[in-house]
């Protein structure tokens, strides 16, 4: 069975993600990291709940700056997270031949374009793998609750191991609270934290 990388922060859709594609593919759950915060370890918590392998990448703090900057400029973090987003693809692709992640139909961040996606799987020779993406924001929601116990939360005050987190503590590090909500409006954000009964003793441990 071939091995994929899944990106994952921990949340509900990359969690989900990693279940559909678990009868096809040897499924490895993989977090980056700029090494701003520890909020990776929260990633690591919800992968042992779903019972699959987890490993951490690291993102170079330049690519932070860089993404921050563009987000400041913008007045939105859309396009800066999506930078981010397509930097970890290309490193994942020096490990792994399939790549995916748990970006929804509905979602604005992280989200590629076709035309990104197939430059990206024609100049990595990878294949770039969205479950997800044919669904909407309310069917992700039914299904994860099938199979999860989920925490909810404004992003602000959720335990995560996504880009957004890092890239809050970078600008109230460097720049100002007052900026983060200025540039990111409130929206809620989930962890999965354990598999509902009926499913945990189909995973292996």
């Amino acid at each position: 069975m071939d091995k994929i990388c899944v990106l994952f922060s921990g949340g509900k859709d990359s969690s989900l993600s990693a279940i559909l594609l678990s009868p096809f593919f040897e499924v490895e759950l993989v977090t980056f990291s700029f090494g701003i915060t520890d909020s990776w370890i929260h990633a690591q918590e919800s992968a042992r709940a779903i019972g699959f392998p987890w490993r951490k990448l690291k993102l170079k703090r330049d690519l932070l700056e860089r993404a921050v900057e563009m987000i400041i400029s913008d007045g939105f973090p859309r396009n800066g997270i999506n930078l981010i987003h397509r930097n970890a693809i290309e490193i994942a692709s020096e490990k792994y031949t399939y790549i995916a992640d748990g970006v929804r139909r509905d979602d604005i961040s992280p989200k590629l374009t076709e035309r990104e996606i197939s430059s990206i799987e024609s100049r990595l020779n990878i294949s770039y793998i969205s479950p997800l993406a044919g669904y909407s924001r309310k069917a992700v929601d039914h299904l994860a609750k099938s199979y999860f116990i989920i925490e909810e939360g404004k992003s602000e005050n959720m335990k995560k191991g996504d880009y957004e987190d890092e890239i809050r503590a970078f600008i109230r590090n460097r720049l100002s609270e007052e900026l983060i909500y200025e540039v990111f409006p409130s929206h809620i954000q989930s962890r999965v934290i354990a598999l509902k009964g009926e499913w945990k003793w189909a995973r292996k441990p």
